[in-house]
């Protein structure tokens, strides 16, 4: 298994998996064998349409990145390796339930389902306890004290701004 965050061999599935079970026993393999390497006990596979394999490992304190959980990671790696930012057609297997973020993730690169092993409740019992990141997000205004976040008036031209030159730019990609 991969201690680091590269993707497998884009040209061919990384293991013999086929079944969603197998895959997932192999995102849980990935984040145990993460632990021995100085990584968070998270692992991630992205599966291509046609099979092609992608794994991520948390690499959080590895690498001094709040944002490199296991799923990022993968989705990262699925991303370069096949030249796109949309993983339409992708499954995600992931050793726990995702955070917030990876969730938004998850969604943002169109993947088309995702399977967990481990639950929230079960990273909780570990340590890892997200529950005010879901009531930040599932809460009211109370909720959200822990980081407030507002917006500040700026004429109406200058705070759309970057939208304004976006819809002008003809060599734009849309998302």
């Amino acid at each position: 298994m991969n201690s680091t965050p590269v993707p497998s061999d884009s040209s061919a599935p990384s293991s013999a998996a086929t079944t969603p079970a197998e895959y997932l026993a192999q995102a849980v393999a990935l984040a145990t064998d993460n632990v021995r390497n100085a990584g968070g006990p998270f692992g991630a596979l992205i599966v291509s349409a046609d099979g092609r394999v992608f794994e991520g490992v948390n690499r959080v304190t590895a690498n001094l990145d709040p944002s490199a959980h296991a799923e990022v990671t993968a989705i990262r790696n699925a991303c370069q390796q096949l030249g796109t930012f949309d993983l339409a057609g992708c499954t995600l297997y992931t050793s726990c339930e995702p955070c917030p973020m990876c969730l938004a993730t998850s969604l943002w690169a169109r993947i088309d389902r995702v399977y967990f092993a481990a639950n929230r409740d079960d990273a909780a019992d570990a340590g890892f306890d997200d529950a005010v990141f879901y009531r930040y997000f599932e809460g009211g205004p109370e909720d959200r004290a822990i980081m407030p976040v507002a917006d500040i008036a700026l004429p109406a031209e200058e705070r759309v701004a970057p939208f304004t030159e976006w819809s002008l730019t003809t060599t734009r990609i849309e998302y």
